[in-house]
């Protein structure tokens, strides 16, 4: 654990607001999916951002250099909260905090079936270049396209 606060210290003051408000978030949103669900939370977090038009804007290198560094300091955030995390809980609060500092990130959601068994992942991607996934995992998923609707609302 002493290790844990050193590290932590030797963070510029930059860095140790980034991990604080990664907590934070992690917190807020492990909260908030269990009490309101995706959609509801998802939409608070966008309502506490500006909009950022991701069409038009391409990420300058500063900007990209920014959006890898953000993504490292709420994965150790996420490794090192009190409580477990999982991808859609992690991806939220780092596409929020990218999003708050004007980066166009976007949240991907993608699903496959293996061993007979249904599976979700979630991960971040800024200029279509995934950011908080090192092991390329979501290589194995395919991403959702558009919205998400329950199966009562179809009409196939």
């Amino acid at each position: 654990m002493m290790k844990r606060w050193q590290k932590f210290w030797r963070l510029s003051g930059y860095e140790r607001g980034i991990v604080l408000e990664a907590a934070g978030g992690l917190l807020a949103t492990w909260l908030g999916l269990r009490l309101a669900g995706f959609r509801r939370w998802k939409s608070v977090l966008a309502w506490l951002v500006p909009s950022v038009n991701t069409a038009a804007r391409k990420q300058t290198a500063s900007q990209r250099e920014s959006a890898e560094l953000i993504a490292r300091m709420e994965a150790a955030a996420a490794r090192n909260v009190f409580f477990g995390t999982n991808c859609l809980e992690q991806s939220l609060v780092l596409w929020w905090l990218l999003r708050r500092l004007g980066i166009a990130a976007e949240l991907r959601i993608g699903a496959r079936k293996a061993l007979d068994r249904f599976e979700a992942h979630a991960w971040v991607e800024v200029d279509s270049a995934a950011l908080n996934d090192a092991n390329a995992e979501h290589r194995h998923f395919v991403p959702f396209d558009g919205p998400i609707s329950p199966l009562e609302a179809r009409t196939d």
